[in-house]
């Protein structure tokens, strides 16, 4: 249903050129589930942008992109693909009632039945966006961007300004779409956690690159790459393991005007060797459905 292939994209700043993306490529199979995680600027939502054609001007996309064999991205936005943007209240129109704002997208007469399955009442319609609480807005947002019946649903960061009550009606209302509207879902998280509830694979991404990609038990259970043991290491411990200590990934990603020579991550792996300093590992099969890029994969 999408098929990304060698995608790159420069951006031109003050500072000069510098690559958000550098050669990206998966699949998206029908009704499938994918999860982009990894540290802020890794590129997760210029991936997403990139599917909908809504990359900011003077950006350069080069590779290919097809949603469901079509190539026009911009004519696919809301029939084929929609996306549920990071912050509700700020995609939302703030002078606007919120039937208007749907019905922007929606058929005649669908506001309502929209609202509805998203888990909204009636009255909803008849408000204006501060009136709403976080969770309610970011159902608003699913509702207006599920109006046309795309085939694939991009949520970045849906949840992350949710308490945890609101994460998890808006996890469950994602799951309902997807199985009652056989919706594929790609998800931009740094939440490891929202991404095994939510996707069958997991795509990590560093300095602009997938450096590991399996499915989501096989990667959170054994991952490859140090750097994903690195994000794991890093989620804050169970009530029950308060003993349990936090081991943030040390250092800084890279500047992508400076990115170092080999592995983008061996200045901060903690099991880098010299060989590592060589040619740029590129993502390669080390085991039945286990892709990483790494010299020294399983080291973690």
């Amino acid at each position: 249903m999408l098929r990304v292939r060698e995608v790159s994209v420069h951006f031109q700043t003050a500072e000069g050129s510098f690559a958000a993306l550098d050669r990206i490529s998966f699949d998206l199979e029908r009704s499938g589930s994918l999860a982009l995680v990894g540290e802020s600027g890794s590129g997760k939502t210029t991936v997403a942008l990139s599917l909908l054609d809504l990359l900011p001007p003077g950006a350069v996309r080069s590779g290919r992109i097809e949603i469901c064999g079509e190539t026009r991205l911009a004519a696919l936005r809301g029939r084929r693909i929609a996306m549920v943007f990071h912050d509700p209240l700020s995609a939302l129109n703030p002078v606007m009632r919120i039937r208007k704002q749907i019905a922007e997208a929606a058929p005649a007469g669908a506001v309502l039945p929209l609202l509805r399955s998203v888990g909204l009442r009636d009255e909803v319609a008849d408000a204006w966006p501060h009136q709403l609480s976080g969770g309610m807005r970011q159902r608003v947002l699913i509702a207006m961007a599920i109006a046309a019946g795309p085939s694939i649903l991009v949520a970045d960061e849906p949840t992350s300004a949710l308490d945890s009550v609101s994460q998890a009606g808006i996890v469950e209302l994602l799951r309902r779409l997807r199985r009652e509207r056989g919706i594929g879902l790609l998800l931009a998280t740094h939440d490891l956690s929202l991404a095994r509830r939510l996707c069958d694979t997991i795509a990590v991404m560093y300095a602009g690159r997938i450096v590991e990609r399996a499915r989501s038990a096989d990667l959170l259970e054994r991952p490859l790459h140090p750097y994903t043991a690195g994000l794991l290491r890093s989620i804050p411990p169970m009530p029950d393991q308060r003993r349990a200590r936090l081991e943030p990934v040390r250092g800084s990603p890279p500047s992508p005007w400076a990115l170092p020579s080999g592995c983008r991550f061996r200045d901060r792996c903690p099991v880098a060797r010299p060989d590592c300093a060589g040619a740029e590992p590129s993502l390669a099969e080390h085991a039945i459905g286990r892709e990483a890029a790494c010299r020294h994969p399983e080291v973690a």
